[in-house]
């Protein structure tokens, strides 16, 4: 029983720490990446083969990468049935795809953001975006996306992507969206 109270107190110290060192407020990228001081010279297309080195060409090449598995990240979007956060099969696909870039790409860490349609009170939607995140960062989690990569927030009814009143317009603003956090 001794051995159990030890086990409880260092879980509930660890998370106690988690969570005074471990929410600091997280921005999210806004401009592309920098380039390497010798592409900002000028474009590689430019520069003579002879001239560029091997650990430039390498450098360059996975920065190319890089920049383009954040745009696949962020590129697709989940949508989401009327007052559900169950992922649909089409979801899980896309899912699928982002799980294996950011795998690949350990660094890029991920802000998911959870959205509503205008219907139901700023609570309730406020609630069910952060279900919606939910979703997308489980499902992620459970693909072998590590959670240290992933953070979410819900937005609810605030952000639509379609300003319209009626059900096309809601149904784009049922959705998770995927933003670059620096």
């Amino acid at each position: 029983m001794n051995a159990m109270k030890w086990l409880r107190l260092a879980v509930f110290l660890t998370l106690c720490m988690t969570v005074a060192f471990g929410c600091a407020k997280k921005q999210v990228e806004t401009a592309p990446m920098e380039q390497p001081a010798a592409a900002q010279q000028a474009p590689a297309a430019e520069q003579p083969a002879a001239a560029q080195s091997g650990s430039d060409l390498a450098s360059s090449e996975l920065t190319q990468k890089l920049n383009q598995a954040k745009a696949e990240i962020t590129g697709g979007r989940i949508f989401f049935d009327f007052d559900k956060f169950d992922l649909k099969p089409e979801a899980r696909d896309v899912l699928k795809a982002k799980a294996a870039l950011l795998k690949q790409f350990g660094d890029i860490r991920v802000l998911i953001e959870g959205h509503c349609d205008e219907r139901g009170t700023q609570e309730y939607n406020l609630a069910l975006g952060e279900r919606r995140a939910r979703a997308s960062y489980e499902f992620l989690v459970l693909l072998g996306v590590p959670a240290s990569q992933l953070e979410m927030v819900s937005y609810g009814e605030e952000y639509p992507l379609d300003p319209g009143h009626d059900e096309a317009a809601w149904a784009k603003n049922r959705r998770d969206e995927f933003k670059i956090i620096k």
